[in-house]
Formats: C-alpha cells, sequence, structure tokens
C-alpha cells in the first residue's frame, strides 16, 4: 500500500499541471506515510528496548545457574524456587518496611547466599561427585519442598509488590521505558559486570577457575574445594535472589512462579552455552528480545513459545550454545 501512494505521489508530481486540491492531497498522504512509519518505528524501539531490559535479568538468574555447573558440575533444578524465594523477599521487604526496590535486593543477596552456602554444605556437597541422576533426582526434590514451604508459607494466591516504581515511566528520545524495569535492568547489568570482573581478577576467582578447570589439580596445590564450591553455590543462589527481588514489581509473588523461571533459566544458558558467563548473559538478551517480539508480532500469549522455538533451533545447528566449547 505504501508503494502504491510513493508511485501515485511520483506520477503526479511528474505531471505538467496540478490542482490545489490534488497537491493537498499528495501532501497529506505523505504526512500520513510518515506518522504511520514514525509509530511504527517508535513501536518496534520500545519492544526492543524492553526485551533487552528483560534480558539483562535473565542474563543474571542464567548467571547464577551457570556459575553452579561450571565450577561444580551440579544441574540446580530448584533454582527457579531461588528466584521466587527473592521475589517474596522484595515483596515483604516494600510491604513491612517500605524500603526501595534496590535495597530488598541488597537483602535477598544477603539471604539467599547464606541460603546457598549452608544448604551445599548440608545436603548438596554429599552428591557433588554422585552419577548425574542421582543428582537430578536430589535436586527435583528440593524444588518439590521449596515449592510446598513457599505454598504453606503464602498460599497460592498472587501477592503484587506495591513499589513506587510500578506505575512509573522515563522517556529516553523515542523511547519511553518503565522505570521498574529499568532500574531492575541496571542493577543486573551492573552486578553481572561486577561478578566478572571480581571472579576475574580477585585471588578467589583465580581459586574458582583453577577448581572448575581441574579439581584434582586444585586439591594438590592447597585450594580447600569444599569451602570454594558451597561460596559457589552461594554465588548462585545470591544471582537467583537479587534477579527476584529485582522483578518483584513486575511479577506478582507466587509459587506457581517458579518452574517458569526454572525452565527459562536452562533455555538461557543453553542458548547461551553451558558453564559460560559470556553465554548467560548473551542467552539472556537473545531471549529477552525474542519473548518481547513474539508479544509484538503474534499475542502476548505466545511470548513463552518463541523462545522454546528458539532453543530447538540452536540445538539443530549448534547444540553447545553460541559460547559453549566442545569437552575432551
Amino acid at each position: 500500500m505504501l508503494s502504491r501512494r510513493r508511485a501515485y505521489v511520483c506520477r503526479n508530481a511528474a505531471g505538467a499541471s496540478q490542482s490545489p486540491s490534488e497537491r493537498v492531497s499528495i501532501e497529506i498522504s505523505i504526512f500520513t506515510c510518515f506518522i504511520q512509519g514514525s509509530l511504527m518505528l517508535s513501536l518496534w524501539l520500545n519492544v526492543v528496548a524492553s526485551g533487552i531490559l528483560m534480558g539483562l535479568v535473565y542474563g543474571l538468574v542464567a548467571l547464577g545457574l551457570t556459575i553452579i555447573f561450571g565450577v561444580m558440575r551440579v544441574v540446580n533444578f530448584a533454582h527457579g524456587e531461588m528466584v521466587v524465594f527473592g521475589v517474596y523477599i522484595g515483596y515483604w521487604s516494600v510491604r513491612m518496611w517500605e524500603v526501595p526496590i534496590i535495597a530488598a535486593a541488597a537483602l535477598a543477596a544477603a539471604v539467599m547466599f547464606v541460603f546457598g552456602y549452608f544448604l551445599e554444605k548440608l545436603i548438596v556437597k554429599r552428591f557433588v561427585n554422585s552419577p548425574h541422576h542421582y543428582q537430578f533426582i536430589v535436586f527435583i526434590g528440593l524444588s518439590l519442598l521449596f515449592s510446598g514451604i513457599l505454598l504453606v508459607a503464602f498460599g497460592p494466591d498472587p501477592r503484587p509488590t506495591a513499589s513506587q516504581l510500578s506505575f512509573r515511566t522515563v522517556s529516553i528520545g523515542i523511547l519511553t521505558l518503565d522505570l521498574a524495569r529499568l532500574q531492575a535492568a541496571g542493577v543486573a547489568g551492573l552486578l553481572i559486570v561486577m561478578l566478572g570482573a571480581y571472579l576475574k581478577y580477585s585471588s578467589f576467582g583465580r581459586s574458582l577457575r583453577a577448581a572448575a578447570n581441574n579439581r584434582l589439580g586444585g586439591l594438590i596445590v592447597g585450594l580447600i574445594i569444599p569451602r570454594i564450591y558451597a561460596i559457589t553455590f552461594g554465588i548462585g543462589a545470591a544471582c537467583a535472589g537479587v534477579a527476584g527481588a529485582l522483578i518483584s514489581p513486575l511479577f506478582d509473588a507466587q509459587p506457581y512462579l517458579a518452574m517458569d523461571f526454572t525452565l527459562l533459566a536452562f533455555v538461557t544458558v543453553i542458548v547461551g552455552g553451558l558453564g559460560s558467563f559470556g553465554g548467560a548473559l548473551l542467552g539472556g538478551l537473545t531471549i529477552g528480545v525474542a519473548e518481547a517480539v513474539a508479544a509484538l508480532m503474534f499475542s502476548p500469549s505466545m511470548k513463552t513459545a518463541l523462545p522454546y522455538a528458539l532453543l530447538i533451533i540452536i540445538l539443530i545447528f549448534r547444540p553447545r550454545g553460541f559460547f559453549g566449547v566442545r569437552e575432551v
């Protein structure tokens, strides 16, 4: 339709004479096309920007899962429940103490780190060297246990977090961004950068990478591998808890979110490459944009379907993900 209008305009512009009414009609047509194009461009840019913002949070969730797997070689099927713990911490922190979401996220990081540390010490360490199917059963059991605890403690009803940011937006050029989403993405991105720098340049980060690459070699040179594993599991749980608290203004707190976040984390790390730090971030951005585009192109109910379709395509053409490496 747009090309026909342009052809019509060109033909009339090339004519020898035009009446005033025809010229007005052409100008209105050109203006209408321009406005429609600008609105569509603005809509798409806002959708992609929203997907990128959520993708940063998804990347933080996936980062916790991929750190645990990359160092300990265990697959945490209870990761989604840890995210939901963070959502509830954000909900109760805002409701009881009316603290900002960033303060609630800091509280969630501390609580979930301690929780993950002692969970590894008490239960997970007994199965680190067990066959994978034993580990799967243990973590699925933990997932069901945590979901049951959440149901008993808080019930099945959704609990919205009444944050001051929930209904506020900020305009950046032609972009109109949800302030709660922007804050969550900003904090998540900052934490990803800080955690990456810490693991790369600190002495503990070097010890962690050594334990991940060669556990026996680490034991030989004197690394305290059980302590490293406990801290690693605590960091992974803290990433999940922080992400949950940051998105508490965007998602109602309810136990049934756990399975969605677990599947989302697995899709993200598989797309990016299981065990890859950069892959977790890229996978999160990819899934976030894919969800946003699917909601716009098809329907909001389809936004969870496109990431799984993308997962199938990735598994067919690059089973190791974007940054996964072939094991030898």
